[in-house]
């Protein structure tokens, strides 16, 4: 039942069915009511009629003057099938005929006793004398009706006055124009039965009605627009499945016929944007899966949705991997990728290293023209030769090709950086500052290829003898400078002449050797405002080394005299 009326054909078949029930429940309402209304009234005139005709017997047997029967005559009225219950009431609202009061009162009137006294006497009381029904009877002089409950039951009581006429005051006051009240009682409950016979036909009614025009409408509904939306249905179903073949035949009522085309210029539209879609996604496919980024995005859900190769060759994972691990888990680092999406990346690094890669990673929420997030993407790339490049280069830079030392930009960056160090917290600092001696005179005697090995030589020795911590560096065609890290003037000397031995004492091709002469610059021993001063001071002692006659360590001393020029 709940599927039927979810459809198009139920809800107008509801529909129509509500607005037919209330309009026809308005009718057969309108119907009832005017039956209860008219079994009431005709219940009321036919009680009345019974009223006043036995207000008129009573008042034909008082005339006649059969009083004694009077009493006999109510309880005869009681058994009239319409009747429960018949009284004759004074004015005071006791019943009369049951005591002396009137006897006595016409016998001293008439100065004899005409009538005959009850050996018994009854008084009973129907009607209190303040009831308002039985006051307005006797004030108005006319009859009342009113309707009350007794033991559950609804009751209709007549109270009509009983007039006294021109030969009634040979026994009677004038001065009291009413004899007495007659009080008739009827049950409504067969009045009740009919008006609810009334309803149950009233409302028979209105359900064959309303089910007959639903049948009418619905087969009518279903006639003339269930099955063409069905058609419709069905075709469009096709179409989801991709057979876009489907065409909806153009007959029947004009908005069916309109329906028709707009549907078949529609399927035709869809097979042309669906034609264009299908190429442009072509395209996006062929280069998602030959770029050589790792590409990964997700739907709405967080789902992994689309993975290239190059996201399981650069991330070493299979894209089974992939999608069951999540899309925060790319890097092996949900709170990274989270953190990297939540920020746009600000604030978050791009370049991390993964599996001895070196990657590029940006990531973010991809939102829909409304603004709303329908997935994230993420964008991977393998830097690793980029940087091993780019590392190279920053060493050729800052390398003296022929030596493989520190070259003279690089040294005077670091001299700077570590003199400023030492001098902010206090530490040693030495600087041995040498060249080779008579190297010119070496060259013109043995050639500049020669001259060349001597310098690749003194390269070699000078890296073999530094600590990791130390700069060898290349000053300048035969000049050379060794920046030695937290070294006093004692550790310095003992490493600038174990470098002069050790060069002295190698060979370079049939007994050839060369000498070095050595200056020495300390902090804090020489203090200087910057690090050139500081150098200077080294070449003063390399100047000393050579006029004391070369291949020796000199370390700078105050007396020491500055180089000239």
């Amino acid at each position: 039942m709940t599927h039927f009326f979810s459809t198009i054909g139920g809800r107008i078949l509801l529909l129509v069915g509500i607005v037919n029930m209330l309009s026809m429940a308005g009718m057969v309402a309108f119907y009832a009511d005017r039956q209860e209304k008219s079994i009431l009234i005709q219940n009321e005139k036919s009680l009345n009629r019974t009223a006043e005709t036995a207000s008129q017997g009573l008042q034909a047997l008082m005339l006649r003057g059969d009083a004694d029967i009077a009493q006999t005559y109510a309880d005869n009225l009681k058994k009239v099938s319409m009747i429960e219950d018949f009284r004759i009431m004074r004015i005071d609202g006791n019943e009369a005929f049951h005591d002396n009061q009137t006897i006595l009162s016409v016998n001293e009137r008439l100065g004899k006793e005409e009538f005959q006294t009850r050996e018994k006497e009854e008084m009973i009381n129907v009607l209190s004398q303040g009831n308002q029904y039985l006051n307005k009877v006797v004030m108005e002089r006319r009859q009342v009706a009113y309707t009350h409950q007794e033991n559950g039951v609804d009751k209709l009581t007549f109270l009509l006055p009983v007039i006294a006429e021109q030969a009634c005051y040979r026994c009677h006051d004038k001065h009291k124009p009413i004899r007495g009240v007659l009080k008739i009682t009827t049950s409504l409950l067969s009045v009740r039965e009919a008006i609810q016979a009334s309803r149950s036909q009233a409302l028979l009614i209105l359900v064959g009605s309303i089910l007959g025009s639903l049948l009418v409408v619905g087969i009518l509904i279903q006639w003339s627009l269930v099955q063409r939306i069905k058609m419709v249905t069905v075709a469009m179903e096709k179409i989801s499945h991709g057979d876009f073949t489907q065409r909806i035949p153009v007959t029947g009522l004009r908005e069916l016929v309109h329906m028709a085309e707009s549907f078949n210029a529609m399927t035709v539209e869809v097979v042309r944007g669906y034609s264009r879609l299908t190429e442009e996604q072509n395209k996006l496919t062929i280069v998602i899966r030959s770029a050589q980024e790792a590409i990964i995005v997700t739907n709405a859900a967080g789902e992994v949705v689309l993975i290239n190769p190059a996201a399981e060759r650069i991330l070493e994972k299979t894209q089974e991997t992939l999608v069951n691990e999540g899309f925060l888990s790319v890097v092996d680092d949900p709170d990274y990728v989270r953190h990297f999406i939540a920020h746009n990346g600000m604030g978050t690094p791009d370049t991390l290293v993964y599996k001895n890669r070196v990657l590029n990673f940006f990531a973010a929420t991809i939102y829909n023209s409304q603004n709303l997030p329908i997935g994230s993407a993420a964008l991977i790339r393998d830097i690793t030769q980029e940087k091993r490049l780019e590392e190279r280069l920053r060493l050729l830079s800052y390398t003296d090709k022929l030596t493989g030392l520190y070259n003279r930009r690089r040294m005077e960056e670091l001299l700077e950086k570590e003199y400023d160090r030492a001098r902010r917290y206090s530490l040693p600092l030495s600087i041995l500052f040498f060249d080779i001696d008579h190297f010119k005179k070496f060259n013109d005697t043995y050639g500049h290829d020669m001259g060349d090995k001597v310098l690749e030589m003194v390269g070699r020795i000078a890296k073999e003898h530094c600590r990791n911590v130390d700069y060898p560096c290349r000053y300048g065609g035969e000049e050379f400078c060794i920046i030695l890290t937290d070294t006093e003037e004692r550790g310095a000397f003992l490493a600038a002449n174990r470098f002069r031995q050790t060069l002295e004492s190698t060979i370079i091709e049939d007994e050839i050797h060369v000498t070095c002469s050595i200056g020495i610059a300390t902090f804090p021993g020489a203090i200087c405002v910057e690090w050139k001063e500081f150098l200077k001071l080294a070449d003063n002692a390399l100047y000393e080394a050579k006029a004391q006659g070369r291949n020796r360590v000199i370390q700078w001393q105050p007396e020491i005299t500055p180089k000239k020029g």
